[in-house]
């Protein structure tokens, strides 16, 4: 009974089944199958079943098993016919232009009905994508919120998880006889233990001393530094990738492959002969040598062994393989080529008489001959040659008359050429820029026109000869030609004029393009179009490619159609003001003053371009005009700005007084207001605001500034009443609740309060950033860090402010250690895509890294996602301060100058502060760089 075997050790009883007791068997496997087969064809089966009929005696079946019919005539087949293949009535009808025109008719109404579709197909085909993918989504965003709550497991939890195990009685019974099994110790392991601990101080081969570096020579010691650095460089690429490319990759259609570079890589590759394994060299020549003998008349075969050779270092073989080429294939111009450049001096040369002979018509091989030649009479005889023999060759030509020093030479040899070839546009236009007078320039082009009807490039040609010989004709000769070419049914599209126009800007003919522009931007729209808005962005189009003269004769185009277009005039206005003369400015806002008299931005912006030159009194003369037109709430303010800015103190209070009896907005008590905590006394302004809150209960601003003004007298109950009413008023204002908690924690002295304020915000405001992103700092400033992370996790959570990049931002610089900032920055690009205050973050983070081309590389994104975030400047002046040089200021400086922001946390503070209404950008943001931490 001891040597008896356990029951799962034993010897099956015949028959058995496994799982028969149960019913657990009649299955199969792919293993009891085998691999799959493909079964026999539709031909295989037609085969089978023929030869069993014979058999029968029986008649032919088709493969499904039905008798086959015999074929019977059918009329109506012919109804189905290719139309391309017409038989019968049309056969013999010839394609003549009334059936191309009727063709391009038809091709230009699909074109135009599939543009009118377009946006009404993308969104429907968006909001189907958006339906699918809300119903559908990916495996990795069901457990997105599991992932994150990952983090907040502790140690001792994830000690605490038990390990999975086998614990089926077989394999423990195997766990524990390996356990109960000795092994002695090898005596290698106890000599190497006894050394341990000795210093030997003889040196080795290598130069080392036997002790000194055997951890790293066997790899047992591990350099934490060097993967440190891997993996922050890791995490750089993905933030870059993650930058540039964020919405492509979470929707997984970017691509990580960038086919130019890659390509240009591959080219600038260089195999040296040594590098090459003597084995692969002659496994290839034995692989072409069977390709070659396969096929003799196959001339890439030859040209890849030569090119082996070559490679290999030997240059007689492959001359010696591509003359059996050449014999063999005497017609061939790539097997001549190689054959040329594979020799040198004479004996190419004797080579390229030899192919220009056996392929006269062969433009390359002649060309190929005229470059082997050395001096210049040479080549014109070579070339002259050619020429005989090709006169029809514009290459030929073209090289002949570069090789002409004297240009009446090179008039003759052109007017021979265009004579010879008279469809040659560049002929013709290289002989009208050489003739010796304006006259015989028009007769070439004239003649070229008249040789070539469907070209627009000689029309273009000659309008730019008139704008050079300053003739007034260049707008007739744009406008016939439109003509012309409509006529001809050759008109080009309206991105390609526009793309001629540039072309003209870009070689000095700007009356040329502005032409094009006038007469062309329209072609082939409808007036129910949405030309407007095309135009604007074939504007934004040109200015973003430099082409700032047709972005000026576009926008004089939808000025003439639309002359009352406020947006149009601001645009124009706004590329005076960065790409042209303070003159030209104020000639565009003077006609649109005049145009759209009711635009008080026009008007207040007009007044500032005066201003800011140091125009004055021209600045009040603008506003003076606006009053006459329009004495609205904008141009009080403005001009109450304007006195107040030069110390007209008193003039600016009359202007209040007069506004708030004519325009008495909120707006203009609130002015009134802050006007008076500057330049008055509080009593005064106290009394303004309680008058202002009488006809505007529901303004929030008023309740912020009478708190504001009890909280600078220290009267810290009567400014929490306010605030409280203020809330109770207005309980989706922010930033008096804001207000309220800051006054809690800092005057008052109760973080209790002040959580309670922010608690009852959110209450009433849900899902707001700026609500959670105060209770984080209440409880970070307080040092309650977990409570502050705590907070921060439940407003991160999908259901709340899931992508708030000033939230990711805090929980970066502030919750995390300086290890984790590099992967939540990640992590956070990914999801957020674009925030400024997000990537302020993650370049002050390179920048505590002392890798400043990252730093600034992401201070410039955050520029340009939000150039109105004046936060984002204070952070980049602040870094450049520090490591930027004059130049790179100057550049940023004249940038945040054109931006002007308005808006930032800081920024917003420093700027709207009491007594800093007239500062200008450079004065705020010196006030708010200091205040940076």
């Amino acid at each position: 009974m001891a040597s008896r075997k356990d029951f799962l050790s034993q010897q099956a009883p015949e028959n058995y089944v496994a799982g028969l007791g149960r019913g657990a068997t009649g299955f199969t496997t792919r293993s009891d199958l085998g691999p799959a087969r493909e079964g026999p064809s539709e031909d295989q089966i037609k085969e089978a079943l023929a030869k069993r009929a014979a058999q029968l005696g029986a008649p032919t079946p088709s493969a499904y098993g039905a008798v086959e019919k015999k074929e019977e005539d059918n009329d109506d087949d012919e109804r189905f016919q290719d139309p391309e293949n017409e038989v019968g009535l049309f056969a013999t009808g010839a394609y003549d232009r009334d059936d191309d025109e009727a063709d391009r008719i038809y091709q230009d109404i699909d074109e135009r009905m599939d543009r009118r579709r377009k946006a009404r197909r993308e969104a429907r085909e968006k909001h189907e994508r958006e339906e699918y993918e809300a119903k559908n989504p990916k495996i990795q965003q069901q457990f997105a919120d599991l992932k994150r709550s990952l983090g907040s497991v502790t140690d001792e939890q994830w000690q605490n998880i038990p390990e999975v195990g086998d614990l089926t009685g077989k394999n423990r019974r195997a766990k524990q006889n390996l356990r109960q099994r000795f092994y002695a110790v090898p005596d290698s392991v106890i000599a190497g233990a006894r050394n341990s601990t000795e210093f030997d101080t003889s040196v080795n081969d290598g130069g080392q001393t036997n002790g000194s570096s055997a951890d790293n020579v066997d790899g047992t010691m591990t350099n934490f530094a060097d993967i440190g650095a891997a993996r922050d460089k890791v995490l750089q690429v993905n933030l870059d990738k993650a930058a540039m490319g964020s919405a492509d990759a979470n929707s997984g259609s970017a691509s990580t492959i960038d086919p130019k570079g890659y390509l240009t890589s591959l080219s600038k590759t260089e195999l040296k002969s040594q590098n090459y394994d003597i084995g692969d060299v002659k496994r290839v020549e034995s692989l072409l040598q069977s390709v070659i003998k396969t096929n003799s008349r196959h001339p890439p075969g030859y040209i890849a062994l030569a090119r082996l050779h070559e490679l290999a270092g030997k240059p007689v073989k492959a001359r010696d393989v591509m003359a059996q080429c050449c014999s063999l294939n005497p017609h061939s111009e790539d097997a001549w080529l190689e054959s040329i450049r594979l020799n040198e001096g004479h004996n190419a040369k004797v080579i390229a008489a030899a192919s220009v002979k056996e392929n006269p018509q062969s433009t390359r091989l002649w060309t190929r001959a005229t470059e082997l030649e050395t001096d210049q009479q040479s080549k014109k005889r070579v070339l002259r040659r050619a020429l005989d023999l090709l006169p029809k060759s514009v290459v030929l030509w073209k090289q002949l008359v570069q090789l002409s020093a004297d240009e009446g030479e090179a008039r003759l040899l052109l007017s021979k050429a265009c004579s010879e070839i008279p469809a040659s546009i560049e002929l013709h236009l290289a002989l009208a820029r050489i003739v010796e007078t304006v006259d015989e320039a028009r007769k070439v082009l004239n003649t070229c026109r008249r040789a070539n009807p469907k070209n627009a490039e000689v029309w273009i040609a000659a309008s730019r000869l008139e704008e050079q010989v300053g003739s007034k004709n260049t707008a007739n000769i744009m406008k016939r030609a439109v003509q012309s070419l409509a006529n001809e049914n050759a008109m080009l599209k309206r991105e390609e004029w526009i793309d001629q126009a540039e072309k003209c800007e870009d070689e000095g003919a700007i009356l040329t393009g502005q032409n094009i522009i006038r007469e062309t931007l329209s072609y082939g729209l409808d007036e129910d179009d949405d030309r407007k808005k095309l135009f604007m962005e074939d504007a934004q189009a040109s200015i973003s490619r430099g082409k700032y003269e047709i972005a000026r004769a576009i926008y004089a185009y939808i000025l003439r159609i639309w002359p009352t277009s406020k947006s149009a005039w601001e645009a124009s206005a706004n590329l005076e003001k960065v790409h042209g003369r303070k003159e030209d400015l104020w000639n565009v806002l003077e006609k649109a003053v005049e145009a759209v008299p009711q635009a008080d931005d026009l008007w207040i912006q007009y007044a500032n371009e005066k201003y800011q030159s140091g125009d004055v009194d021209g600045a009040r003369i603008v506003l003076g005009k606006a009053f006459n037109q329009s004495p609205s709430e904008n141009i009080y303010l403005e001009a109450i700005n304007l006195e107040a800015r030069n110390g007209q103190i008193e003039q600016a209070r009359d202007l209040l007084a007069q506004a708030r009896q004519e325009a008495g907005t909120d707006r203009v008590w609130i002015k009134s207001v802050a006007f008076a905590r500057t330049h008055d006394n509080n009593a005064t302004a106290l009394d303004l605001v309680t008058q202002a809150l009488h006809l505007y209960p529901a303004q929030w601003k008023l309740w912020a500034q009478k708190a504001q003004i009890y909280s600078s007298q220290r009267l810290v109950p009567q400014a929490r009443e306010a605030y409280a009413t203020g809330t109770r008023a207005c309980p989706k204002a922010i930033p008096l609740w804001v207000l309220l908690a800051r006054l809690e924690e800092g005057q008052a002295g109760s973080v209790v309060k002040a959580r309670s304020v922010l608690d009852r915000a959110r209450a009433a405001n849900p899902k707001h950033e700026r609500l959670w992103l105060e209770s984080v700092r209440l409880e970070r400033r307080a040092g309650n860090l977990a409570a502050a992370k705590n907070l921060m996790a439940r407003a991160l959570q999908p259901s709340e402010c899931h992508r708030s990049g000033p939230l990711w931002a805090e929980r970066i610089w502030h919750l995390e250690p300086r290890t984790q900032r590099k992967p939540l920055s990640l992590e956070a690009v990914k999801v957020v895509e674009s925030d400024p205050t997000l990537f302020t973050t993650v370049a002050r983070v390179f920048w505590a890294e002392r890798k400043l081309e990252k730093a600034v590389t992401w201070f410039e994104k955050a520029v340009l996602v939000d150039s109105d975030d004046g936060d984002t400047w204070a952070w980049y002046w602040k870094f450049l301060g520090m490591h930027g040089s004059e130049e790179k200021k100057a550049d940023v400086m004249e940038k945040l100058r054109l931006a002007e922001p308005r808006h930032g946390e800081r920024w917003a503070e420093v700027r709207k502060g009491v007594g800093r209404e007239g500062w200008g950008v450079e004065r705020v943001l010196e006030e708010v760089v200091k205040g940076l931490e």
